[in-house]
C-alpha cells in the first residue's frame, strides 16, 4: 500500500491549521495523530489488509510476518495489537498499547521493527535511569512524577520476562490510582523493542497537540511551541521519506545472506572439452 499524496496532503490539512502547544511529559500528552504510525508503516511497504471503509485499520509487513491491528472501537483496553509469526529460527510474540499511549512514543516501537534494527541496545532500566525516573528492586521504575510505572514480571519459567508499562492516576500503595493507559510486551518480544518504547517514553523532547486536541490526564503541561504548524508538518514529511529509504535499505540487507546461500547451493555447469 504506496503512501499517496493525497493521504499525506489530509495529514498537512489538519496539522498546518493547528497552533502546537509543546506538551509534556510525554506519558501524559494523549493519543494525538495515529497517522504517525500508520504512516510510517505504509512508507516501508507494508499493506493494507482490512475493509478500507471500516473504522479498524490492519497493516501487514511485505514478508507477511508483522501484522498491526488499529482498533478504536475495541470492546478491551488495547487499541493497537502488533503481533509477529513464527519463524524456523525465532519465535512468534504479541505486544498492544491502550488507546491513551502517545503516537509518537508507539513510532519508536514500529521505526525499529521496519529498519530491522537487532544490534544490542541499553538495557530498559538504564534507559530509563538517566532521565529522572526513581529505579527500584525487581527490574521496577516509575516516573518523576510517579504517575507511569516500568516493571518486568517473570514467566513461571524465571528464564524469560514479560514488560508492563502504564499510566496511572497519583494514589497510594500497588497498584497506585486508576489506570489511564497501558503497553505491554510478551515474554518473547525482542529486546530492542521494548528498549526502543521506553527511549521514546523518556525523550525530553515535548509532543505538539493541538489546542483542543485530547491529552491523557490533566496534569499534562502545555506552553505554546515555537514551531510554527508547517513546520510540524515538514517534521512528519522528512520522517517518512527517512523511513522509505531505511526499509529500503533493510531489506536489501535481509535478502543479501538468502541470495548468497541461493547462489552458493546452484550446480555450476559442467565443462565440456
Amino acid at each position: 500500500m504506496p503512501l499517496s499524496e493525497r493521504q499525506l496532503a489530509a495529514f498537512a490539512d489538519k496539522h498546518a491549521w493547528q497552533i502546537p502547544f509543546d506538551t509534556r511529559p510525554r506519558h501524559l500528552a494523549g493519543p494525538g495523530d495515529a497517522r504517525h504510525v500508520t504512516h510510517g508503516l505504509a512508507a516501508a511497504g507494508w499493506s493494507l489488509v482490512s475493509d478500507p471503509l471500516s473504522a479498524e485499520i490492519v497493516l501487514r509487513s511485505p514478508d507477511h510476518r508483522y501484522r498491526l491491528q488499529f482498533d478504536p472501537q475495541s470492546s478491551t483496553s488495547a487499541w493497537w495489537r502488533l503481533r509477529a509469526e513464527p519463524t524456523d529460527t525465532e519465535p512468534g510474540w504479541y505486544a498492544e498499547f491502550g488507546e491513551l499511549v502517545p503516537a509518537e512514543v508507539l513510532c519508536h516501537v514500529t521505526d525499529a521493527l521496519v529498519a530491522h534494527q537487532t544490534r544490542e541496545q541499553a538495557e530498559v532500566i538504564a534507559v530509563l535511569s538517566p532521565a529522572g525516573w526513581e529505579i527500584a528492586a525487581h527490574g521496577t521504575a516509575q516516573s518523576p512524577d510517579a504517575m507511569c510505572h516500568v516493571e518486568r514480571r517473570h514467566t513461571d519459567s524465571r528464564d524469560t520476562a514479560s514488560w508492563h508499562i502504564e499510566a496511572r492516576e497519583p494514589g497510594h500503595g500497588h497498584p497506585v490510582g486508576p489506570r489511564i493507559w497501558h503497553a505491554w510486551f510478551d515474554s518473547n518480544t525482542p529486546h530492542h523493542l521494548v528498549t526502543a518504547f521506553a527511549t521514546g517514553l523518556v525523550d525530553p523532547a515535548p509532543l505538539q497537540r493541538g489546542m483542543y486536541d485530547r491529552t491523557a490526564h490533566y496534569n499534562a503541561v502545555q506552553e505554546p511551541s515555537p514551531l510554527r504548524p508547517q513546520q510540524v508538518v515538514d517534521a512528519h514529511l522528512t520522517r517518512i521519506d527517512r523511513l522509505r529509504v531505511r526499509a529500503r535499505a533493510a531489506r536489501r540487507q535481509h535478502t543479501k545472506p538468502a541470495e548468497a546461500s541461493a547462489h552458493a547451493k546452484t550446480p555450476r555447469p559442467t565443462a565440456h572439452r
